[in-house]
C-alpha cells in the first residue's frame, strides 16, 4: 500500500508542470501523484514518472468530482488534496503523516507562492507576478516581457487561521493565532481555504468524499472543516510542515484559467448554507453550534464587544479609525459591475 496519493484536480493550469515536480521532489515516503486533467489536454505533455499518474476526463466534470475520481483510483493509507498551482515542504507526506490520527483532516501551514516574474526584454528588470506589465516601471520600454519561474514560499506571507462568518463565507481569521489555545505545533482550526487537505482516505470516503451537490467550485474549505468538526473529528493546521498557494486576482491575464460565472458560486453558497446553518448532513453527530461554541468569540456571530474583549484580553488593540474630510461628506462611487466570483487574494490583513 502507498502512503500517500498527492490528488491533483487541473483544468487549465498554467503550472500544473511545477507543482507536479515540485512534490515530487519532495516526497520522503512511499507516496506519489495522479494528476486529473479535467476536460484538457497539457501542451506541452507531461513527462512520465514512476510516482505519477495522470487521469485524464475528455470533457470536465469538475473539482470536487475530479478529486474524488482521484481518491477512488489510489490505493494509499493517506490522500492529499492540493491545487495546481502550489509548492510544498521538505518531506511534507512523512511529516504530516506523523501528525494525523484516524478522525483528523489536517491542513498545512500555507505560505502564499511567488511563482513567477516578468523580466523585461530591453533591461532585465524583474517584477512580480501578475497580469503582463504594458511597460517597464524602470527604462519605461514596452519591447516585452519573459516570464521567469521563481516558485518559492513568501515566508513573510502566511496564514495559520481561517474561519466562516454567518454567511458561511470565507474568512481569514489572523487575531486567532493569539489565543491560548492556538498555541503550539499542532492546533484546531475553525476553517480553510480548500486548496490543501490532508486525512486517512477510508476517513475520507466514509465522509462522502467532496460532495459534488455544491457544484465544481466554491466552499470547498467550508465543506472539508464542517465535515470534519460536525463527524465527531478534528481540523487542525499542522505547523510543523507547510504548502504555498499562488493567488491570482480578477485582472486580464491573471485571473481563474476557465469561466466562473457567480452563478456558480452562488450555487455552492445556497447548498452550503442550507447544509450546514439548517443542521441537515445526515453523517453529523455534533451541530454547527457546537462549532461556534468552540471557537467562540468568533466575528460576525458574536458580538463586537465579546471580540474586543477577548482581543485585548491576548493583547491585540482596537484600532481607531481616522476620520478624514471625506468623512463628512456623501460620497457616489460607481463601481464596476461584478459576476459575484469571490477571489482569494494575497491584500488580506493577518
Amino acid at each position: 500500500m502507498t502512503d500517500v496519493s498527492v490528488i491533483i484536480p487541473a483544468r487549465n493550469e498554467e503550472f500544473l508542470q511545477q507543482t507536479i515536480d515540485n512534490v515530487i521532489s519532495n516526497i520522503r515516503a512511499d507516496s506519489e501523484v495522479i494528476a486529473v486533467l479535467d476536460g484538457y489536454w497539457t501542451e506541452p505533455g507531461i513527462p512520465q514518472h514512476e510516482r505519477l499518474t495522470i487521469i485524464h476526463r475528455e470533457q470536465s466534470i469538475g473539482q470536487r468530482a475530479a478529486v474524488n475520481e482521484g481518491a477512488r483510483l489510489s490505493d494509499a493509507c493517506f490522500v492529499m488534496k492540493l491545487d495546481a498551482h502550489c509548492a510544498v515542504d521538505e518531506g511534507f507526506d512523512v511529516k504530516l503523516m506523523a501528525d494525523c490520527k484516524e478522525d483528523w483532516t489536517v491542513i498545512p501551514r500555507m505560505y502564499n507562492l511567488h511563482a513567477f516574474d516578468w523580466k523585461c526584454n530591453a533591461c532585465g528588470h524583474q517584477v512580480y507576478q501578475g497580469p503582463i506589465p504594458k511597460k517597464c516601471d524602470k527604462c519605461k520600454k514596452s519591447e516585452g516581457f519573459e516570464k521567469v519561474i521563481v516558485w518559492k514560499p513568501r515566508l513573510n506571507k502566511m496564514s495559520d487561521f481561517m474561519r466562516f462568518d454567518n454567511n458561511m463565507k470565507f474568512n481569514y481569521w489572523g487575531a486567532y493565532k493569539n489565543r491560548p489555545e492556538a498555541q503550539g505545533d499542532v492546533t484546531d482550526l475553525m476553517s480553510s481555504i480548500g486548496a490543501c487537505f490532508f486525512m486517512r482516505r477510508d476517513r475520507f470516503f466514509e465522509l462522502g468524499g467532496m460532495d459534488e451537490a455544491h457544484g465544481s467550485w466554491g466552499q470547498f474549505g467550508t465543506e472539508v472543516a464542517c465535515k470534519a468538526w460536525l463527524s465527531g473529528g478534528r481540523h487542525v493546521v499542522n505547523k510543523n510542515t507547510w504548502f504555498a498557494h499562488m493567488f491570482r486576482t480578477n485582472s486580464d491575464g491573471f485571473s481563474f484559467p476557465y469561466p466562473l460565472s457567480g452563478k456558480q458560486v452562488g450555487r455552492a453558497r445556497k447548498h452550503s448554507k442550507n447544509l450546514w446553518l439548517k443542521d441537515k448532513w445526515p453523517q453529523a453527530t455534533r451541530k454547527l453550534s457546537w462549532l461556534i461554541e468552540k471557537f467562540k468569540p468568533i466575528p460576525d456571530w458574536h458580538s463586537e464587544s465579546e471580540v474586543k474583549a477577548m482581543n485585548e484580553k491576548v493583547g491585540i488593540k482596537s484600532k481607531k479609525r481616522k476620520r478624514n474630510k471625506t468623512d463628512k461628506k456623501i460620497v457616489k462611487v460607481r463601481r464596476k459591475k461584478s459576476d459575484g466570483t469571490v477571489y482569494y487574494t494575497e491584500k488580506v490583513k493577518r
